[in-house]
């Protein structure tokens, strides 16, 4: 039997740590970091915890899964700093002053990432501006915060928290995090606006609603929706010439034609109708034209069916569903922030903490993509595809302790050997004072 062979490992010049450091404190100076921090009101007259310090060592060591404790992120901030605190005077800093200075840092991070963009969107799709994913998943937190966020569907006492995220696919990152009540709906959680201006929307059923369409398409956005199972548009014409005697498909509903169609594709034009918002107490109705496709799979003996607003002429019928298989990426993502950075694995039962400590690993994920795309842009073309988020994101785990000493060093907050000793040597002492020990007596 021959012996599988491990294919060549490809070695290039990519960013040093030094490099990459630079490029995270860019997307973070010290001025914007301690100004948000007075604004947040994290930091008020007395100085007792340095907010640039702080955001570090929260983002590269709690936030990848190397500490999971409060007390021993308290030791790493001590080691890094100098400073030496007391238990309690650390605890005390988890607020909503500081989950509002987080999640500040966290916006301006998307921000920066979003600038930074190093995707291209194929020749096909680049009349648009971005592909944008929406979705949500439920992070399960301490039963004991069930008053504040009551889990949807549970036998037992229990609480959940719903991260409503919208992805870039050309940012390749997040470009807006919210966090809900795991009982909020999804379409709740999705706000259009100008963001969507030139770009094209993915969501599941989760967020299937005319309304919504119509609010994307007055934005100037584009969307691809998978047609709600008890939804029956009616079909106002047909997209596309077919041989033989096709079934005529004009003034029919999908629920007529859907069962006797034989054809492979169905491209046809639809009209949905939806209530507009109420007005002076008065809700009107309204009705809009979109693209309904359908692709028949073999294997589930049924079509897969898509409403979209993007014409015949720019997306063939195969290409709509190929494009909303890319929708899977925002679910690597969640992924990414479980398995990675353990937002799953939060046992507190102070909301402040778990609230915080979301926000953290949102940002380390922020950071991690920023120094991906680096290395992907100084990657050979053939290697970049293989550089998955998943994959790169094990490895900033496994790294990022490298980078906390450089970035803070930058900031002027110097890591040296004396100090760690220092620091350590404190950390051993016993805090109860006068605690009797069993060696009293017989040597000291």
């Amino acid at each position: 039997m021959t012996a599988r062979r491990r294919p060549k490992q490809e070695v290039w010049e990519g960013p040093t740590i030094p490099e990459a450091s630079m490029a995270l404190c860019e997307m973070f100076p010290a001025e914007w970091v301690r100004e948000v921090a007075r604004e947040t009101g994290l930091v008020k007259r007395e100085r007792v915890v340095d907010p640039v310090a702080m955001l570090w060592v929260m983002a590269l060591s709690f936030g990848v899964g190397m500490v999971r404790r409060i007390e021993m992120l308290r030791h790493r901030y001590e080691q890094e700093t100098g400073d030496d605190l007391g238990y309690a005077s650390f605890y005390e800093r988890f607020t909503p002053e500081l989950v509002r200075f987080l999640k500040a840092c966290a916006a301006r991070g998307m921000q920066e990432l979003a600038k930074d963009a190093n995707r291209v969107l194929d020749d096909k799709l680049s009349q648009f501006v971005d592909i944008l994913i929406q979705d949500s998943t439920v992070i399960r937190v301490h039963a004991a915060l069930a008053g504040k966020w009551p889990a949807t569907r549970s036998r037992k006492k229990a609480a959940g928290v719903k991260l409503a995220t919208r992805i870039s696919a050309v940012a390749n990152g997040p470009t807006d995090v919210r966090i809900y009540g795991e009982r909020t709906s999804e379409s709740k959680t999705m706000h259009v606006g100008s963001w969507v201006k030139g770009s094209i929307a993915l969501f599941d059923l989760g967020f299937y609603k005319h309304q919504m369409f119509a609010r994307i398409e007055e934005n100037g956005g584009f969307f691809v929706s998978r047609l709600k199972e008890n939804s029956d548009p009616l079909l106002v014409a047909s997209l596309r010439t077919h041989r033989g005697q096709a079934i005529e498909l004009a003034g029919k509903r999908w629920s007529e034609v859907r069962q006797r169609l034989k054809r492979e594709i169905v491209d046809s034009e639809v009209e949905l109708a939806f209530p507009r918002r109420a007005y002076r107490g008065r809700r009107s109705g309204d009705t809009m034209k979109v693209r309904l496709v359908g692709v028949y799979n073999e294997e589930a003996g049924k079509y897969h069916t898509y409403l979209t607003n993007i014409q015949p002429d720019v997306l063939a019928p195969e290409e709509i569903g190929k494009l909303y298989g890319a929708r899977w990426e925002v679910e690597m993502l969640f992924k990414e922030m479980k398995r990675v950075y353990a937002l799953d694995g939060i046992k507190t039962k102070n909301p402040q903490v778990v609230e915080a400590l979301i926000w953290t690993g949102i940002l380390t994920l922020i950071m991690s993509r920023k120094v991906h795309n680096m290395v992907r842009r100084a990657a050979p073309p053939e290697v970049r595809p293989r550089l998955t988020q998943l994959r790169w994101a094990g490895y900033f785990l496994g790294n990022a302790h490298r980078f906390l000493p450089v970035v803070l060093e930058k900031y002027g907050i110097e890591d040296s050997e004396t100090l760690r000793l220092r620091i350590h040597t404190s950390q051993a002492l016993d805090p109860h004072l006068n605690r009797r020990r069993f060696t009293d007596g017989v040597w000291g």
